[in-house]
């Protein structure tokens, strides 16, 4: 079965096609210094949409300036600081990092820079860790991230913003946008396992997301943007990048943590319960979010392999780093696919200690 959509390019896939000029190790150093007040040396750091640099001062201490692409909504860009905001000041406790001033009191800086390109520049504080996807999996690990997930949800719970529903295209709960990158899918094999994945996602899941909880998710929580303890790297210690967050059901940001955790064995869901089971301790899932969970794993590694297949087409100079999680994102989806139906359903239901025939 093949799907098509009959939409045009959105504005979102625009933003991630489209070149814009860069700026250099001396343009960050000069804003940190004119605009933050920070005499640093800066290091260019590896993004795919943004730009980021790591900023060293003489004293041992570290930050990263952000610049957005300058096809950013203005009002997405307050979307995303009002959140980081709201977070630094609902828990103390949570591993993100925290906004820096400028020099005149404001939490963003628009740059001017030639041809009229005009961007957001923040900088927040850099926090230490391994980066997850350099370290050992474990169960242990795979804990320790349902948990924190749990509690950065529940600190975003009640936040709103007129920009939050934006729209997005890693937003799984659009699933659909996908239809027409999925021709451009070369082995049959693989394209075909794909339109089943999305005809399932219109046929079963579309109908029942109205259904859900909603509010601000972080939506992006893949292994590049968490740090572990280098000591103890069942220890979280950093959650990174806010620029994919958005208003949609929460368990879809577990969906996205757990399409990370899948396993290229017969039992792919063993770590991804693991992380379930503890998120749901600290931020009880309701039943049909459980019941739609193994859709929503599968919504996400969909929108891996065809986002990141497309994007490697559009950059090939940047192909390495954009095709990073495309070759897992296959093997998972093709585990999934392969179970029995409605076995995934059970397994996560069993890790909650729930029924879903039977709940009580």
């Amino acid at each position: 079965m093949t799907i098509r959509s009959t939409a045009t390019p959105t504005t979102e896939q625009a933003l991630f096609a489209a070149e814009a000029p860069k700026l250099t190790i001396d343009d960050a150093q000069a804003i940190a210094w004119d605009v933050f007040g920070l005499r640093t040396q800066a290091e260019l750091l590896s993004s795919e949409r943004d730009q980021n640099f790591h900023l060293r001062l003489d004293d041992g201490s570290a930050y990263v300036l952000k610049a957005t692409h300058p096809a950013e909504d203005p009002a997405v860009t307050d979307f995303q600081t009002q959140a980081q905001l709201h977070l630094m000041r609902a828990d103390s406790s949570l591993p993100v990092p925290h906004l820096l001033l400028t020099r005149d009191g404001r939490y963003v800086h628009w740059h001017d820079g030639p041809a009229g390109v005009r961007r957001a520049i923040r900088v927040i504080t850099f926090l230490s860790g391994t980066p997850l996807y350099r370290t050992p999996r474990s169960a242990s690990q795979a804990q320790a991230l349902g948990h924190a997930l749990a509690g950065f949800d529940l600190a975003l719970r009640g936040f709103e913003h007129p920009t939050a529903n934006h729209t997005l295209l890693w937003d799984l709960q659009h699933a659909e946008q996908m239809a027409d990158l999925l021709a451009d899918i070369e082995d049959a094999g693989q394209r075909a396992l794909a339109e089943r994945t999305l005809a399932r996602f219109m046929a079963h899941v579309r109908p029942a997301l109205p259904g859900l909880r909603r509010q601000v998710i972080h939506n992006d929580l893949n292994p590049y943007n968490v740090l572990v303890d280098a000591a103890q790297p069942d220890r979280i210690s950093a959650i990174l990048d806010f620029g994919d967050m958005v208003q949609a059901p929460l368990v879809q940001d577990l969906a996205v943590a757990c399409s990370y955790l899948l396993e290229d064995s017969a039992s792919p869901l063993d770590r991804a319960a693991l992380c379930v089971a503890r998120y749901h301790r600290l931020n009880p899932l309701t039943y049909p979010e459980i019941a739609l969970l193994p859709d929503l794993i599968a919504a996400r590694l969909l929108l891996t392999v065809a986002i990141t297949g497309w994007r490697a087409k559009q950059h090939p100079e940047n192909r390495t780093y954009i095709l990073r999680n495309n070759a897992p994102a296959w093997i998972g989806l093709a585990r999934l696919a392969a179970l029995p139906q409605g076995r995934a359903r059970d397994i996560l239901s069993r890790a909650c200690g729930a029924t879903l025939e039977n709940p009580a």
